[in-house]
């Protein structure tokens, strides 16, 4: 059995040149390279053989994987390397006796440099979000218009980017109809349910089972924040604005606010980033016959997995007394707490939708709230609301961006 070492230096003598293309195993531990006249691209022998798209080893009616399910091919080695010009095509041949193709088009999209990877992950995966404040609130506003939402998928696709993007839309000219929310949510693809049903209306209410159901200010906060599947986005249609003074919107960048506070005070959002808060809320589903009681634990500020902001949790009447951390820990999530509302308020802008507008806006990122108002006899302030999650608008998105995409 010949060594990893030995076949290395007997493949980085065996080359095939076709034209300036050059395909050779390279490197200590190998890497397949693939030597172009201005780029070189190098893909780990373990992942083609990992990903071979042969049809034993890929089912391309489901685009999926078939082989190598119960163990990884981690130790099949490389035995011959070739460039083919004229297919424009890698081919390999392993220790095995198995065959590999690679098309160059599909390599080229998977190339491991990072200019690559950065286009793949902003283009494909998630629009990069735009922060803002409140200077730059009417530069990053955008507006749509109801029906050309409805009916054209660019204006769809140009909505939901905005979504992504900036974090929030406003619709204009909605019909005055209750199902308005709940035929955008159904535009995108599904609609959340919650306790709070398919749809949830907000309005006063005598005896109100949620803060938003009072004429009171509503503080700056986000929906759910006791979901471990926090509400994605949340599409508010106002039927009828109070005419009182009050009744406004207000809205401030979420992640524009935690990038602040770790500018300016970064041992602060470590506390926020770190220190897990309980969530809650209790109550009976909207037929009121069924008792909810749902807790979540996370920290105001979460990160993904490249440590970027992906979700705010902050509702002050959904936060727990309980708070089970240590002590000291307590103390000084409310020095860095207090911090971070500071930055959320003072970057907060304020609107007052009409009726038929539509106020839509990421509720893992905006923190929104509402200015007191009182009703009257016959204006009384009422909007309807659904929720739909990012799973479901990001597929729609993909699928609207690359309408012939076959992988």
């Amino acid at each position: 059995m010949q060594s990893c070492r030995q076949v290395i230096n007997r493949l980085l003598q065996f080359q095939v040149r076709r034209a300036s293309t050059l395909a050779r195993v390279s490197g200590s531990p190998g890497y397949v390279e693939i030597k172009e006249q201005d780029s070189s691209l190098k893909y780990p022998p373990v992942w083609l053989r990992d990903n071979c798209q042969c049809a034993e080893c890929f089912h391309a009616a489901t685009r999926a994987r078939k082989s190598h399910w119960e163990r990884g091919p981690v130790n099949i080695e490389v035995q011959q390397v070739a460039f083919n010009q004229e297919q424009q095509q890698l081919e390999i041949l392993w220790q095995d006796e198995h065959k590999s193709i690679f098309p160059m088009a599909w390599l080229r999209e998977r190339d491991f440099g990072e200019a690559s990877r950065k286009r793949y992950l902003e283009e494909v995966y998630k629009p990069p979000a735009q922060l803002w404040g409140r200077s730059e609130f009417d530069a990053v506003r955008r507006e749509f218009q109801y029906q050309d939402v409805i009916q054209e998928d660019k204006v769809l696709k140009n909505w939901l980017e905005a979504l992504a993007v900036q974090g929030f839309a406003i619709l204009k000219n909605a019909p005055n109809d209750t199902n308005v929310a709940k035929h955008l949510a159904q535009r995108i693809g599904y609609i959340k349910r919650t306790t709070y049903g398919d749809v949830f209306e907000v309005k006063s209410k005598p005896n109100a089972g949620n803060y938003a159901y009072l004429m009171t200010p509503l503080p700056l906060h986000t929906d759910l924040p006791f979901y471990e599947y926090m509400a994605g986005i949340n599409i508010l249609h106002t039927l009828v604005q109070s005419v009182s003074k009050g009744g406004a919107n207000t809205l401030t960048d979420g992640f524009n606010a935690a990038a602040r506070l770790q500018e300016l005070h970064p041992e602060d959002f470590e506390v926020l980033k770190t220190v897990p808060v309980n969530w809650f809320d209790i109550g009976h589903d909207g037929d009121e016959s069924r008792p909810f009681h749902s807790l979540w634990r996370a920290p105001v500020i979460c990160l993904d997995v490249d440590g970027r902001v992906t979700r705010i949790n902050q509702n002050t009447p959904k936060r727990d007394s309980r708070f089970s951390v240590p002590l000291e820990q307590a103390m000084s999530w409310y020095r860095a707490y207090d911090k971070f509302l500071e930055i959320a308020q003072s970057e907060a802008v304020e609107f007052k939708t009409q009726a038929g507008d539509v106020f839509a806006f990421n509720n893992l990122r905006m923190l929104h709230g509402r200015t007191a108002y009182e009703d009257a006899p016959g204006n009384k302030r009422h909007l309807v609301g659904a929720y739909v999650d990012w799973d479901t608008i990001y597929s729609k998105l993909r699928t609207l961006k690359f309408p012939n995409a076959k992988d």
